[in-house]
């Protein structure tokens, strides 16, 4: 397996473990050096916080383990497209580069609707690469939202 697929398969993991928490199934891997520093994956119903996406979390960790604000030598992977506040975090540490699986047609900042990772008015870019086991994450989400829809538990 490329790299690519063996940290998006982590990810994976993270947002399969938001899931049974009861969380949007979104999942994040950090990875500097390859290295992995930090997973995470969403917990806004858990910790009651409209910011506590994976990929901030996964964010935050990364920055505490390598005492540094600054990820510039860093690759993000995400389940799904960044939303403009994860987009804006990855632009503001300074990643280097993201990798995410499915796009999100509603709030994608990396490509879909907006295109925060190389905005020339900014002072940093990023390259990604999309659709990185895009069909599984997607299908994470797909029955994530299906079994709300029939529970009626949202």
């Amino acid at each position: 397996m490329e790299p690519d697929t063996t940290y998006m398969a982590l990810a994976l993991e993270e947002a399969r473990a938001a899931a049974g928490e009861g969380e949007v199934p979104i999942g994040a891997v950090v990875v500097c050096e390859g290295a992995v520093v930090a997973r995470a994956h969403n917990r806004r119903e858990s910790d009651f916080d409209p910011t506590a996406h994976a990929e901030l979390l996964a964010i935050r960790e990364a920055a505490r383990r390598l005492g540094r604000w600054r990820l510039s030598d860093c690759t993000v992977y995400v389940t799904l497209e960044p939303c403009p506040m994860c987009a804006g975090a990855m632009h503001q540490a300074r990643i280097e580069r993201l990798v995410y699986g499915a796009t999100d047609p509603k709030a994608g900042a990396v490509g879909t609707l907006y295109d925060l990772s190389n905005d020339e008015r900014l002072n940093h870019r990023f390259s990604y690469t999309a659709g990185v086991l895009a069909e599984e994450s997607a299908a994470l989400l797909r029955d994530f939202f299906g079994r709300l829809r029939r529970t009626g538990d949202h």
